[in-house]
């Protein structure tokens, strides 16, 4: 008996709440301060392609994995990008040190062997001489042949030459590398380097990662098949910015602006709201959509406007069918960038 009693205070006093809740509704509604929009949820989508022509070697992700930014997603195979690296590394190395060797210049042992080896040729210079005279000699006498003279000038001048040889080559080990084969050098190893660069980089590409967080939608290519830039391998739809486009009626237009703070309510989760805001109104208009489903719509112009919503237990998915509601006496701020509550 004191159950059926509590019920029957309780259920008339619950009706007079919803009568009360439902009268300042419509009251609010009536006098134009309350504004009810109907739209669809879009998000953006992301068509992922590897930037190189290789075959997949493998696909990490499913249809429906939430993938975070900078997750890998994929790769290619690697095994002739591994070895042009190599090669790259290898000239690289080899470059680095020739031009050390260029800028060290000639080593104090590489000076003392230039003038050992004057000193030699001074000395075969002399002994050449010394036996060019003495048969010269000779021949006054009729002891050697004319022959005999011309091949021993000969020598004494090849020995001579080789002197001037020597003494050259002993002043270029002291003034060292030209400054022109050094700076060619130092170009050719800008010229590895960026060989080098760019066979890294092509190890990069052939590695997929997530640009954003989102959930991946569609998984397109498989382990095995040939991928090109393209070819996407992955469609990825991204978790933030999720919005509602809507479409504002032109009488309507002066009182809604950017920043203006919306509730949003969907049909798949009836009673739970979402917060958000208008972010963006259309500079122009176009006639009414026939998505729209308000029928004294339908032959008036409307301007696209898009309100941005929190989704952070990804509940609003795409084209979902949702009701934006504005309160349009709210003050909106001078700085109305706003974001959802983390």
């Amino acid at each position: 008996m004191q159950k059926k009693k509590a019920l029957l205070v309780i259920v008339p006093l619950l009706s007079l709440i919803m009568l009360a809740l439902l009268w300042r509704g419509e009251d609010r509604a009536a006098d134009g301060t309350v504004l009810s929009l109907y739209g669809n949820v879009e998000i953006r989508e992301a068509q992922l392609a590897f930037n190189a022509s290789e075959h997949i070697k493998a696909v990490l992700v499913e249809e429906g994995d939430s993938v975070s930014q900078g997750q890998l997603l994929a790769h290619l195979h690697t095994e002739v990008l591994d070895a042009q690296l190599a090669e790259a590394q290898a000239a690289l190395v080899v470059q680095q040190q020739l031009l050390r060797k260029l800028e060290a210049g000639s080593r104090p042992e590489e000076i003392h062997k230039g003038e050992a080896e004057l000193t030699a040729a001074h000395a075969r210079a002399k002994s050449a001489q010394d036996s060019y005279q003495r048969i010269a000699q000779l021949l006054d006498k009729k002891l050697a042949s004319r022959d005999d003279v011309e091949n021993a000038r000969a020598l004494a001048e090849a020995a001579q030459a080789q002197v001037d040889v020597a003494v050259q080559g002993l002043a270029l080990l002291k003034l060292g590398p030209r400054t022109e084969d050094i700076a060619a050098a130092r170009a050719q190893l800008v010229l590895h380097e960026a060989v080098l660069s760019a066979a890294r980089q092509r190890l990069v590409d052939t590695r997929l990662y997530a640009p954003a967080n989102g959930v991946i939608r569609n998984r397109i290519l498989e382990p095995g098949e040939m991928a090109f830039p393209q070819v996407p391998v992955l469609t990825l739809a991204l978790s933030d910015p999720v919005w509602v486009r809507a479409y504002l009626p032109e009488p309507m237009l002066g009182r809604v602006k950017p920043g203006l703070k919306a509730t949003i309510h969907s049909d798949s989760y009836p009673g739970k709201r979402y917060e958000g805001w208008v972010g963006y109104i259309s500079p122009t208009a176009e006639f009414t959509p026939k998505t729209v489903q308000t029928p004294e719509l339908r032959t008036r112009l409307v301007y696209s406007v898009r309100v941005f919503a929190c989704n952070s237990q990804g509940e609003l998915r795409l084209g979902m069918p949702v009701t934006v509601t504005l309160t349009l006496d709210q003050t909106v701020p001078a700085n109305h960038t706003n974001r959802c509550d983390s």
